[in-house]
Parts: structure tokens; sequence; C-alpha cells
């Protein structure tokens, strides 16, 4: 560690004292060259959060945006002014062209690597960020940032700096990326055992029918196949017009994003209250223990079972409420089967090729499901979610070291970028 260290601030953060401080302006020249043409186009999609990199590269035709994109060249780096807590920024390695929200800077007196990583550092964002305007759309100013206060090392530290950072970085990103792939090995290795279970039971050995479903194939024999219609007492959508009732508390107004893509749990996490209205629309859509509800727009076939008593509670028009008959199915059972593969297939062929973006009622009544003997849904439902259980905190496990491994990393990039890791050994290297 180098403890030589001056008051001289960059964002709250003190760096070698050695070290010349110029403004951010003095050390990068803006580029501000409209493109003539459109090649090695990259958005703001296209740059991932605090890495540094790019994801892939779009070219778009020149009609589209030759009014509007700006030019860059090779050792260019380019910052993300809208939204700049996202950290978007990057090193060009070739000559394009971009969308204008992102600012092009040639540098000066900087080596290119060093700069992003300075441009990376958790402070110099968050100070860019303080000082964007718009509230929807929050823009940083050149202005401002051309007047930041940054070191300048000498050339040959930048650049020690630079290999030093891109060195461990790789090798962070490289068991990030690992710790990644395992989550995904997780959620298909659960997404294949929910399948199974749910449309082959758990005993292999008995005997199996045709269903004459052909993304589902054989069956277990004793198994039925039946319609949603014939399966649940009520299928309802529910209440059109309730921003008006809309409250601090009161009963909680259920929305499609307290539907989670990733089980049949609900998400009560963002929640909505309202007031109610006393009279039958508002009866027709309330919410009972052991119901099933399906988002019939935007994320449709997204399902949640509601497996806690919610007090009183509502869906809204985008959410459709059915009920299941107990008697004949669990529903439990019956959202692990639409959630599965067999039941999200049904979801999309209503959809393929279709104009219409949503699902009406009579699409929901006309849903089936494989329908095993009731004892048989609650051993296969328990035994899914145990298993469903475990994943999860195995995931969890995971990406808390992901997140620990992403801190870590922002640290190095800010410790050294600002001198306080001796890296001299570098240098001398």
């Amino acid at each position: 560690m180098n403890n030589n260290l001056s008051p001289h601030k960059l964002i709250g953060i003190s760096w070698d004292k050695n070290w010349e401080k110029i403004r951010f302006k003095r050390g990068v020249q803006l580029i501000n060259e409209k493109a003539e043409n459109i090649f090695n186009y990259v958005g703001l999609e296209n740059v991932e959060s605090w890495t540094g990199k790019l994801t892939n590269n779009i070219t778009k035709s020149i009609e589209e945006d030759a009014a509007t994109a700006d030019r860059f060249y090779a050792g260019n780096v380019l910052f993300g002014k809208l939204r700049p807590y996202l950290a978007k920024t990057f090193v060009a390695q070739e000559d394009g062209c971009c969308t204008p929200e992102l600012l092009v800077f040639r540098p000066l007196h900087y080596d290119s690597n060093y700069l992003k990583y300075l441009l990376l550092t958790t402070d110099f964002v968050y100070l860019v960020n303080s000082s964007t305007y718009g509230v929807k759309m929050p823009r940083a100013n050149w202005e401002f940032i051309g007047n930041i206060s940054i070191p300048k090392p000498p050339l040959s530290v930048q650049q020690a700096i630079a290999s030093f950072l891109d060195r461990k970085t790789a090798a962070i990103d490289t068991l990030i990326a690992k710790k990644q792939r395992l989550i995904q090995l997780l959620e298909q290795k659960r997404t294949a055992f929910i399948n199974q279970a749910v449309t082959k039971g758990l005993n292999p050995k008995v005997p199996m029918k045709d269903s004459g479903i052909p993304w589902i194939g054989y069956i277990p024999g004793h198994w039925k196949i039946m319609r949603l219609k014939f399966l649940t007492a009520r299928v309802t959508s529910g209440s059109r017009g309730w921003a008006q009732y809309y409250s601090e508390q009161g009963a909680i107004f259920i929305r499609i994003n307290n539907l989670s893509r990733k089980s049949i749990e609900l998400n009560l996490k963002d929640i909505q209250y309202v007031q109610p209205p006393l009279d039958a629309e508002g009866e027709r859509s309330r919410v009972q223990l052991g119901d099933l509800l399906i988002s019939v727009t935007a994320y449709i076939g997204t399902v949640g079972v509601v497996t806690q008593d919610l007090g009183e509670a509502y869906v809204n028009q985008h959410v459709a409420l059915t009920r299941p008959r107990q008697d004949l199915v669990n529903p439990q059972w019956l959202g692990l089967y639409l959630f599965a593969s067999a039941g999200q297939h049904q979801f999309n062929a209503l959809l393929d090729g279709s104009t219409k973006d949503g699902l009406g009622l009579e699409d929901i009544k006309n849903l089936f499901a494989l329908v095993p003997p009731r004892k048989e849904q609650l051993e296969i439902v328990d035994l899914l979610s145990l298993q469903i259980s475990r994943t999860a905190k195995l995931i969890n496990t995971v990406s808390e070291q992901i997140k620990k491994l992403q801190e870590y990393r922002q640290s190095l990039i800010t410790a050294a970028v600002t001198g306080k890791i001796d890296i001299r050994e570098e240098v001398a290297a």
C-alpha cells in the first residue's frame, strides 16, 4: 500500500501527492463529430455496466441513425451520459459510430485504459450522476464533467496501473463468469426436474400411455388430461379503472409485477394498496387462499399461487384469477404444471402467429393440465417444493459470492487508479 497521500480529492478520494491534478477537460478532447455513414454502431445497450466492456455491436442502416450517430476512433474512450449511474464506459478498439448518449473522449495526457478505469471508479460515477438533469431520462452535463479534478500520474505509471487492472479484473471476471454459469446450470437442473415431475411423475416403473400431445409425449397411464374450465370454479379478470382507489394502505392490489417469473410464489415486495369499491365489481376480483393467478398481458403465462392468507386482496385487469376446484386439483400442482415447459408451450402456442397482445378468459379456460390422483399431486408438490427451496438457497449463496466479487473489483479499481496500491513492480517491469 502507498501511504504517500495528499489532501487532494478525487470525488472524495485522496490520491498520491506526487501526481499532478488537472481538470478533466484539460486531459481529454471531447469529440463531437457526426458520422458520415453507419458502421460498427454502438448503442448504450451494447455497453456493459461497470465492466468497461462491450456486449455485441449492432450495425444499423444509414437511414436509421445517420442524422444522429457520433463518430469515434480507435483509442477513444466513451462514457454514457444518459443514466450515468449505470457506469457504461469502454475503450474503442476500432473506428465506428455510436449513439449521441455516449460522450466520446480523445485522451490527451492519458493512457486510454487507465482513463477507462478512472471513469469506472464508484465515486466518479456517483459524482457525475449527482449532476444529472431530467427525471425520466437523467443526463450528465459535459460542462460539469469537464471541471472535475482528476489525478494525472506519469504515463508509465498509468500504463502499469492499467496493465495491473487488466490482469486482476480479468481473473475476477473469469471467476464471476464461472459462478454465473453455475447459476444457469442450477436453474436448468431445477427446470428439468420440474418438467420431469409434472409430466412423468415420480415412479419410473409406472405404466405409461401416449398423451396425444406432441410436446409432452408419454404420461403415466392413470393420469387424466383436463381443461381448466373443468378444474376451476371460477375464471375471471381483474378490475379496470381502479387508479382512483390507490392509497397508502388498505387492501392489496395484485399486479403483473407481483407474479414472479422464476417461481409460482408471489412477489410481495412491491405492493400497491387500494380502498376498493364496495360493489359486485370489487367482489368479483377478490383473491382467496388457493387462487391461481395468471398474467394475461405483458409477461403472458406468468403464474402465481396464493399460498398465504393475504387478507383483503384484489387483482387488476392484467391478471386472470382462477379458483381451482380443490377436490380435483391442488392449486400448487396446477401452478407448477403451468409454470413448467408443458404449460408454457400452451401460452406460446396461443400467441404464435397471432396479432393479439393478450389472452382472453376463454383462452385461460381452454388451457389443459395433466391431472394425477390428488394424493400423487401432493407428493409431487412436496418433493418439488423441497427441491426448489434447496436450489434457491444455492443460487442465493452463489449470487452473494458474485456480489462480493463485483464489490472487490470496484474497490480494487479505485485503489489502483488513485495510487493506494503500490505498483512499482509493474513500472519496473
